[in-house]
């Protein structure tokens, strides 16, 4: 396990665990491991390829070889894959459904494991995704868990898709959350669930600052920042 102080934020889908994760990393001066991106690509490299989102074998092959690079630029990451970056591309809708189905795979989990624990380095990681506290970073000194109603998680998602120029009703986002929540909990392999240790963070009323905020808060209180 990594020697270098981790803070980790898990929740469901749409919780904006993104955006907190990524303004708060900024603010401690410490790297960002966006978790879900490589679920993503890998869903996404995989469709390409014309591999079946259930063949452990060539997805695990796909795991180990991905050639991913995450790039910061101008205070955001670019995701390249292959060259291409591919950072709009795999925020679709279709391409999460992708993650969650090859993310129920154990043998692709533990591919995947060794990569995101090479993310913490020095200064210190902010991880976000569905098991960072839970398996990838059980030692981490603090763990967040940050959730919101369905709904207010599809408002969000709604209004992120429509900046982006993507289609999609309030009603179906309402619906699709709800079954991600279901799989993504209800999983046998690494179950969405706040860990024993957590600060669980209800975001529906609050604002963005407002839960960064609370992360700093809690950060300081171990003197991590």
């Amino acid at each position: 396990m990594s020697e270098t102080a981790v803070l980790t934020i898990d929740g469901p889908v749409s919780s904006g665990k993104g955006t907190v994760a990524r303004l708060v990393a900024t603010r401690m001066g410490w790297h960002l491991l966006d978790s879900g991106a490589l679920y993503r690509v890998l869903g996404y490299h995989a469709r390409n390829q014309g591999v079946a989102l259930d063949d452990e074998a060539k997805l695990v092959a796909l795991a180990r070889a991905l050639p991913v690079r995450f790039v910061e630029q101008q205070g955001d990451t670019a995701v390249i894959l292959n060259g291409e970056d591919v950072s709009n591309i795999i925020r679709q809708e279709s391409v999460g459904e992708l993650a969650s189905q090859v993310a129920v795979l154990q043998p692709v989990r533990d591919a995947l494991l060794a990569r995101q624990r090479a993310f913490a380095e020095a200064p210190g990681l902010v991880a976000d995704g569905r098991d960072m506290g839970t398996v990838v970073f059980t030692d981490a000194p603090l763990k967040i868990y940050l959730t919101a109603s369905a709904e207010e998680r599809a408002r969000r998602r709604f209004e992120q898709l429509k900046q982006k120029g993507f289609g999609a009703t309030l009603a179906t986002l309402v619906e699709d959350i709800r079954t991600r929540d279901d799989r993504d909990m209800n999983r046998d392999v690494a179950p969405l669930r706040p860990a024993d240790d957590a600060v669980v963070i209800d975001s529906t009323t609050l604002t963005v600052d407002d839960v960064v905020d609370r992360i700093l808060d809690e950060a300081a209180a171990r003197q991590l920042a």
